[in-house]
């Protein structure tokens, strides 16, 4: 797990301890104990854990500054999320159910996440970051380990609506070679998922030093490449997955393709028309009209 110093909420409810009334200095260690617990417990379960009342749970998370308790449990998560290992994962995902129970539990674990991203999803970055994408020149994307898989579908989307994209390896080294040699107007799109990989953390340093316009794909507002990022976009969710959660990056992903493929009108026809005239040349495509 994290270290209890390295998250807002653990360090409010630290830095208050001494100040509460018994009950809610009982809540506040319990918290600091078992983020990993609270994060699942409804403020009737809280209260039973530790002996108190339902009341005195809601004027705690008050008093730590949030104004609803699925709020505080919205923050928590994001530091339960990003320090539990895989085996802690296992244990929460309940994977000793029935193969056909964990599909419909994964399926409305799903949906409620893109309720939740619906919900809350900050609409004016996302335009930004479309803003961003339609006017520059040159655009790197690139990620590690699971965010790789995302970095590569932005990018490899990008390709079908406008020139001048490039995917990188965030694991690779020579991403710091190309980088480096990348025209100074670049456009670098990064997107980082927990747990969160060190070597991104590096490339995003690397990637300011350059002078590289840097935008974050995150998952968390606690992501630790956001503070290198010149605009930074969080893809919210209501649960903590077992290997990651999908769905909402890969939503969020499709708008922003689609509303720069909106914005090109006549010039991306004329862009697919190209594309789809070398497939047919390279024979690249399965063509139903040749058969098999």
């Amino acid at each position: 797990m994290n270290d209890a110093a390295s998250h807002p909420v653990i360090n409010e409810i630290s830095a208050r301890l001494d100040s509460l009334t018994p009950k809610a200095k009982t809540l506040g260690t319990y918290i600091i104990q078992n983020p990993s617990r609270v994060v699942f417990m409804t403020t009737k379960e809280l209260a039973e854990a530790c002996e108190t009342s339902e009341a005195t749970v809601v004027r705690f998370v008050s008093a730590v500054g949030y104004n609803r308790y699925s709020d505080f449990q919205d923050a928590l998560k994001d530091f339960v999320n990003t320090g539990l290992s895989l085996p802690d994962r296992l244990d929460i995902k309940g994977m000793e159910d029935p193969g056909l129970d964990r599909l419909h539990r994964g399926i409305l674990e799903e949906l409620a996440n893109l309720q939740h991203l619906y919900e809350h999803i900050n609409i004016e970055t996302m335009n930004q970051f479309v803003d961003h994408l339609e006017s520059a020149t040159n655009i790197y994307f690139t990620g590690s380990r699971l965010s790789y898989t995302f970095a590569y579908y932005f990018g490899w989307s990008m390709t079908k609506v406008r020139r001048g994209i490039h995917i990188l390896k965030g694991s690779d080294s020579t991403t710091m070679d190309m980088l480096t040699n990348a025209p100074e107007d670049s456009l670098v799109v990064l997107s980082a998922t927990t747990r969160y990989p060190n070597e991104l953390i590096k490339l995003s340093k690397m990637i300011r030093r350059a002078g590289h316009t840097l935008l974050v794909l995150a998952d968390s507002n606690i992501c630790p490449v956001i503070q290198f990022a010149d605009l930074s976009l969080v893809v919210p969710s209501k649960s903590i997955p077992f290997i990651g959660n999908v769905s909402g990056m890969l939503a969020v992903i499709q708008y922003l393709v689609q509303e720069i493929a909106g914005r090109k009108g006549d010039e991306l026809k004329d862009y697919q028309e190209q594309l789809e005239q070398v497939y047919l040349e390279n024979d690249i495509l399965f063509n139903l009209d040749h058969g098999l």
